[in-house]
């Protein structure tokens, strides 16, 4: 890794150029960007959702939470920040690639309560959720038009 360790920087908008070592923070927008701990410049987008990253701030440092896999760029990076520190990860394989993500897919999909999503080879991932609060909120008003 070129970078072992990233400063924070708390902003409203993701600035377009990013400087390298800096892990921009927009708590607004739910989302953190820096450029890639390799080195390499990509930029790299980390979304905190439910299903996506976990940010912390402890009070000076900050953590994500899970591990920055760029299997989609030339680099293939992996790594994890914690307090501030960039500690590499063990590279995937590309079984272990897909797996991921069909992993990452099926928890979008049982938590947003999205149709049967397939995945590439067509098996279903997950089955949407059924009986929530909301529906039965919905079904309610629905029947008493």
């Amino acid at each position: 890794m070129r970078y072992s360790y990233l400063q924070h920087q708390f902003v409203r908008h993701i600035p377009r150029d990013l400087d390298p070592g800096v892990l921009y923070i927009s708590v607004e927008y739910g989302t953190a960007a820096h450029s890639c701990c390799c080195g390499c410049d990509e930029e790299i987008v980390t979304p905190f959702t439910p299903t996506d990253w976990k940010m912390t701030f402890d009070g000076e440092t900050i953590s994500l939470w899970p591990s920055v896999g760029n299997w989609n760029l030339a680099c293939r990076s992996h790594y994890v920040i914690q307090r501030g520190q960039v500690i590499k990860a063990a590279p995937w394989n590309n079984k272990q690639i897909v797996a991921g993500r069909r992993k990452d897919k099926a928890a979008k999909a049982r938590y947003f309560g999205t149709p049967d999503m397939p995945d590439e080879a067509g098996s279903v991932l997950a089955r949407p959720k059924t009986g929530g609060a909301w529906s039965k909120i919905l079904r309610w008003f629905t029947k008493s038009k």
